[in-house]
């Protein structure tokens, strides 16, 4: 178990997906994404959600990301934040959302 103070070391974020395409050296499949996080700026992440989404639909999307884990070489590139997703029943990742329009940065707890 962990206590609210543990909670509170996240720094969950909304930002607007910019850019997505295949990061072709990954182990498994995953796009490279680059993403708007307003005052933050623009982070680049590399998430496993190639079974659900093509790239050109992820474009627009807001979504939520760990944004204060320390940056993970990951096939080539530099991964600056952590995209959240929960598995379904074929244990395929689905993205977390906003469901409304928010501004990018704004901060989620």
């Amino acid at each position: 178990m962990i206590d609210i103070s543990d909670f509170g070391k996240l720094d969950l974020r909304i930002g607007t997906i910019l850019k997505a395409e295949l990061l072709e050296k990954a182990n498994k499949p995953a796009y490279l994404l680059e993403i708007d996080f307003g005052k933050i700026g623009i982070k680049k992440s590399s998430a496993q959600i190639t079974d659900l989404y093509q790239p050109n639909e992820l474009i627009g999307r807001q979504i939520i990301a760990v944004v204060n884990f320390p940056p993970k070489r990951i096939a080539g590139i530099e991964s600056e934040v952590l995209v959240l997703g929960a598995n379904n029943k074929n244990d395929d990742v689905v993205l977390l959302e906003s469901q409304k329009n928010i501004s990018n940065g704004s901060k989620v707890g």
